[in-house]
């Protein structure tokens, strides 16, 4: 009677030994082992497979949101580069000014220039019936801030400023709902002159905005500036320019010129400017890698556990294979050629899905609103996500997944070395 299990080497021994002396019918033998439970197999071959998707997505999604991440800060925040005396940095003081007419003419020749926008801050209390808060008083020219970070867009409620009408304020809607602030209401901001004064001034909410920070929308509101410089007793001065390119490319460039150009005022890059978006760029692929490793980990048992099964049904197998000359070494590397086949068979399908999936939801992008979209904004980051996989990591995870693969292939391989013949073959 036929033993169980046995049909595969129901060869004669003269087969047995052209076989395990060839490399070529090692590899043969491997891939036919393969199909032999294709079940088990193809189920091995999908978990590679949604493996390498499941990374792929994960790296795209978190460089989705750096780039938006980075998106915002320079669309809406902070512009590409920014310029201020030295010494405001450290208490936004705003006896540390610059003449505005000087630096426009400056700013004007910067290559790659975009728009710009000059602005006199300073810090303040503003207050009505119902409480004060503290905030950063942004002067502004309107036109020009509109040009740099599109201000006119954000306003939600009211309107922007009306060239007819004087001492208008926009604030944020964080801080409207937390102060129950409505277009048309009087509010009072208070703040330090050049000389150390308290003054103050009586603003009318023109507009209500709301940005994608809301976290800054609560801390900053907007008048014109030359509003602001006449109660601060600075009427041609800015304490603060933003400078937007066209391109993220031309920082370098621009860059240099300003500081080639301005010998006495601190240039800055949005990264400088903005060091906590700067931070996220860089932690990117610590993140995304560390979620990668948990996948990965599941993946690894996944396989360990499916090949061990195949070396234990295989028991008998293996022990004739051993008793007609089969070496350890080509033993070993049956198991792993196994694991291997599995993977190059998998890895396709998963890059595949991963490029597919990137392609489509690069286009569509991921819209957050309904479920997160308070969250998000509190951090800083759109409501849409639209993820970004670089070539470069597509290789990265695709040599990650394979070598996980071929480590976890080392435990079952092993324990096929570990059989004796003789008893292997009884069973």
């Amino acid at each position: 009677m036929r033993r169980p299990h046995t049909e595969f080497v129901n060869l004669n021994v003269f087969a047995c030994l052209q076989i395990i002396n060839s490399n070529h019918m090692l590899i043969l033998i491997a891939w036919r082992n393969l199909w032999r439970h294709r079940t088990r197999s193809l189920v091995i071959i999908a978990s590679v497979a949604l493996g390498i998707w499941a990374g792929a997505f994960i790296v795209s999604l978190y460089y989705g949101m750096g780039n938006e991440r980075v998106r915002i800060a320079i669309e809406q925040e902070v512009s590409h580069l920014q310029v201020h005396h030295p010494g405001f940095q450290d208490d936004h003081d705003v006896a540390f000014h610059f003449n505005r007419d000087s630096l426009a003419a400056v700013l004007r020749k910067v290559p790659g220039l975009r728009a710009f926008s000059q602005r006199l801050t300073a810090m303040g209390m503003l207050a009505n019936a119902a409480g004060s808060n503290g905030v950063q008083i942004n002067g502004i020219d309107p036109a020009a801030e509109s040009d740099t970070r599109g201000l006119h867009g954000f306003v939600v409620a009211g309107a922007y400023f009306d060239a007819g009408r004087r001492h208008q304020i926009l604030v944020g809607k964080k801080l409207a709902d937390k102060m129950k602030l409505a277009p048309g209401a009087k509010v009072v901001l208070t703040f330090q002159d050049r000389e150390q004064h308290i003054t103050s001034g009586a603003f009318r909410i023109a507009g209500i905005y709301e940005t994608a920070n809301a976290p800054l929308d609560e801390r900053n509101v907007y008048v014109r500036r030359d509003e602001l410089g006449d109660l601060l007793g600075l009427p041609e001065q800015a304490t603060e320019a933003a400078v937007l390119l066209h391109d993220d490319a031309q920082v370098p460039e621009a860059f240099a010129f300003l500081r080639s150009k301005l010998p006495e005022l601190l240039v800055e890059d949005w990264q400088s400017v903005s060091p906590e978006t700067a931070l996220v760029m860089s932690s990117l692929d610590l993140s995304s890698f560390i979620i990668i490793g948990i996948i990965l980990l599941a993946l690894a048992f996944g396989i360990i556990n499916t090949m061990l099964m195949a070396v234990l049904e295989r028991t008998h197998e293996i022990g004739m294979l051993m008793a007609v000359g089969m070496t350890k070494g080509r033993l070993f590397g049956m198991v792993v050629l196994e694991t291997a086949f599995l993977t190059l068979v998998g890895s396709p399908i998963g890059i595949a899905l991963a490029l597919l999936v990137n392609a489509w939801l690069s286009k569509t992008g991921i819209d957050l609103t309904a479920v997160a979209e308070n969250v998000m904004k509190g951090f800083g980051y759109g409501a849409v996500i639209y993820p970004d996989l670089p070539e470069e990591k597509v290789w990265q995870i695709l040599v990650i997944v394979c070598l996980t693969a071929l480590l976890a292939s080392v435990f079952p391989a092993w324990k096929a070395l570990r059989m004796k013949p003789a008893e292997a073959i009884r069973r």
